[in-house]
């Protein structure tokens, strides 16, 4: 476990500084998640998985993207238990590291025509390494600020890590943008490993940051009064489960919303439609600007107004923004579809998505919060974001259609809705167990 120093910041210094560092490591690991998709989408059905029909190699390629997706648990399920037993801070800077040299490994990886079918394999085996380190990235980064964090604050500093994805993906996006904007030939010779390779940089300067933060306090004194649990993952299943399962439910929606409009979308406007993948990034890019301020703002209305209300709203917003996205890329008007991604990713999304870490967090005690926090969303994760690319472009090949694909995600946001109704519900009697037993205790005193 990392030593506090002797001569700490304040406190008002320290939730600050433990906030940058969250959202730096978190934003790292998106732009190396980011490049990846957009590479699965854009470039490696052809230096991977070569096929004379696209559309299979293009299956391929999804389906190793998936791999990183079905890793996820695992990653959350051994960072977890460390990160609950022997702290939050040495399993951020573990993950981090972890992710970065996996990525900087996919950026020098030779291609199919270079060494056969090992070129898929190992990128498979990459991309299954990089599903680990995040899987115990996420929940390690959130729970940083989360507790940190003053109660009545929690909403809003939950949320600032969570603006690490848009933060990365924006960055990721902005490093394939000029990609696309070579050559074709060009791309897929040596530029798309570009993006790749950077990202070691970045992890450099997130590891920096990472290493000048203190643990986290609310863990600190789990620690202290000895109220650690010696198998996390057996506590979370004895006494948490349910909590598990309605997160990995309430993430299911908003991670098939934002891998579909990320990469399937992508994918589909440049090879079907017609429509230049720069043409697409740009938007998307736009998107992830604006996504900033909205996911900050979520967080802060939670706080304010309860995360009952934004639960109902941003997930009915969610459901319109992903129509519309669909019925203006099928229109294949550029300014239409820069209008779509703007209102509907950039901001719809966000009003759900950026209250859901600190309900998340809530729902959890804090001697298994990083366990269970972090397998229900990586779980979510899988079945929501790893899928439903497979999925998307299954139902394409089957159907000749796009139409059904809108269906498929607008389903699992509605089973998003109800998830999250019935956490919002068993966060807050936890809440109330917690303070009668709290209360009883100080009158036993």
């Amino acid at each position: 476990m990392s030593s506090i120093t002797t001569t700490p910041p304040t406190p008002r210094q320290s939730l600050r500084r433990v906030a940058a560092a969250s959202l730096a490591g978190n934003a790292i690991e998106y732009y190396d998640f980011s490049i990846y998709g957009l590479a699965a989408a854009l470039v490696f059905p052809q230096i991977f998985f070569p096929s004379s029909d696209p559309l299979v190699g293009t299956l391929a390629s999804f389906g190793a993207l998936a791999v990183g997706y079905l890793s996820r648990p695992l990653g959350a399920i051994v960072f977890g238990h460390f990160g609950d037993k022997i702290g939050r801070k040495p399993m951020l800077v573990f993950t981090l590291l972890l992710m970065g040299i996996a990525t900087l490994a996919i950026g020098l990886l030779p291609t199919y025509n270079e060494i056969g079918v090992w070129a898929a394999v190992i990128l498979i085996f990459l991309r299954f390494v990089q599903g680990i380190a995040f899987g115990g990235e996420w929940g390690g980064a959130i729970l940083m600020a989360f507790e940190y964090a003053p109660e009545n604050r929690r909403g809003f500093f939950a949320a600032v890590p969570q603006v690490g994805p848009a933060t990365g993906a924006l960055l990721g996006n902005a490093a394939f943008l000029a990609v696309t904007l070579l050559p074709r030939e060009d791309v897929l010779a040596w530029a798309w490993r570009v993006p790749f390779i950077l990202s070691f940089v970045l992890v450099i300067v997130g590891m920096f940051i990472r290493l000048k933060i203190a643990e986290s306090p609310e863990f600190q004194t789990t620690k202290d009064k000895g109220l650690e649990v010696k198998v996390p993952l057996a506590s979370v299943f004895k006494n948490n489960f349910k909590a598990v399962l309605l997160v990995a439910g309430s993430f299911l929606g908003f991670g098939a919303f934002s891998i579909v409009v990320m990469t399937f979308l992508v994918g589909y406007s440049q090879n079907t439609l017609g429509i230049p993948a720069s043409t697409m990034l740009s938007f998307t890019m736009i998107a992830f600007v604006l996504q900033i301020p909205m996911i900050l703002l979520s967080g802060h209305l939670s706080d304010k107004y309860g995360r009952k209300v934004l639960v109902i709203f941003g997930t009915l917003a969610a459901i319109a923004g992903i129509i519309f996205m669909f019925a203006a890329v099928v229109s294949t008007q550029p300014a239409l579809i820069g209008v779509a991604y703007a209102l509907g990713f950039g901001c719809l999304y966000t009003f759900c998505y950026g209250m859901q870490p600190a309900l998340f967090a809530d729902s959890f005690p804090a001697e298994v919060r990083f366990t269970g926090m972090s397998l229900g969303y990586q779980l979510g994760n899988v079945l929501g974001s790893g899928f439903t690319p497979l999925i998307a472009t299954w139902l394409v090949m089957s159907t000749g259609s796009i139409v059904f694909v809108p269906v498929f995600v607008v389903a699992t946001l509605l089973i998003s809705l109800v998830c999250l109704l019935q956490l919002v519900k068993l966060a807050r009697l936890r809440k109330q167990v917690e303070a009668r037993d709290f209360a009883t205790a100080a009158a036993g005193i």
